[in-house]
């Protein structure tokens, strides 16, 4: 293997993995050698590993021992949960889709002590949405107004409430709601869009792990979990998901920042992957 590429290993073995396959062997991960893929079920793995021409694994020791610098994940909020700290204290940096597992604080902070004491870090995929760089500076204007105004520290200063207003209001299809806590009937038959949920982006994930990802990664880049809102509509007819994200700080230094994206599939999110990936290792940093 050429000693000046980065070791690369995929955690998932489904549509979004695909797409980072596809990626890799259309030359856009040029940088990386794919050294295996972790699964649920043998045959789709292997089927994929062999596509890349890497090893299929059975678990996550069997991943880890190539020594992997970087384990992308498209998996489940599950495995994020079953395998991020192996996969960090082992000396891999960790690219996240799943990032609802962040949505429980306390694995949030182990999670992120445990990539500070062995030097890896996490890097959280946009997936279906984007902007993550204007809502941490307005985020970021928001502490310091609450440092200022307050005489506190950093760590002191603790919730934004009160100087950063953020929440992401979501557009689906009935049909994507189908089999969540949050699905009625007749979401199928009116002709009129219906409100399916509203409450804070952490009682979204729980109710709905593997599809509100987006949600907690908007409120991880802004209020947190607990304080970020997520309203959720049924539009009869649609197809794909519309996320519309805000952050607002008022004072003489006002910011309002609307990030809005429409997607009519998932691939976007295979995607965001493949733009980290050629982040981490590109000369210009977006």
């Amino acid at each position: 293997m050429d000693q000046t590429k980065k070791k690369l290993a995929l955690l998932g073995n489904g549509y979004l993995s695909g797409i980072v396959v596809e990626a890799y062997n259309m030359g856009l991960l040029e940088g990386y050698k794919l050294t295996g893929i972790l699964g649920r079920t043998k045959e789709k793995t292997e089927a994929l590993a062999a596509k890349a021409g890497c090893r299929a694994c059975s678990t996550i020791e069997e991943l880890m021992e190539d020594k992997p610098d970087y384990v992308a994940e498209a998996a489940s909020v599950k495995s994020i949960k079953d395998y991020a700290k192996t996969i960090l204290c082992q000396g891999a940096s960790l690219v996240v889709l799943s990032i609802g597992a962040f949505a429980d604080q306390e694995f949030y902070e182990q999670t992120k002590n445990c990539a500070m004491e062995h030097g890896t870090r996490i890097y959280l995929a946009s997936g279906a949405v984007g902007g993550f760089d204007v809502l941490r500076t307005t985020s970021l204007m928001a502490l310091a107004q609450k440092m200022k105004a307050e005489g506190l520290s950093a760590s002191e200063a603790g919730s934004l409430d009160g100087y950063l207003t953020a929440g992401i209001s979501t557009r689906k299809g009935p049909a994507s709601l189908m089999g969540t806590p949050v699905f009625k009937d007749y979401f199928m038959t009116d002709p009129e869009e219906a409100a399916a949920f509203s409450g804070s982006a952490k009682e979204a994930i729980g109710l709905l792990p593997t599809k509100v990802n987006v949600a907690v990664a908007s409120s991880l880049a802004t209020a947190g979990p607990d304080e970020t809102t997520v309203d959720i509509t049924s539009v009869p007819g649609m197809a794909g998901d519309d996320h519309k994200i805000t952050a607002k700080i008022g004072g003489p230094d006002e910011v309002e920042a609307v990030v809005d994206i429409y997607s009519r599939t998932s691939a976007i999110a295979g995607w965001s992957t493949v733009a980290v990936l050629r982040n981490i290792l590109s000369p210009v940093v977006f």
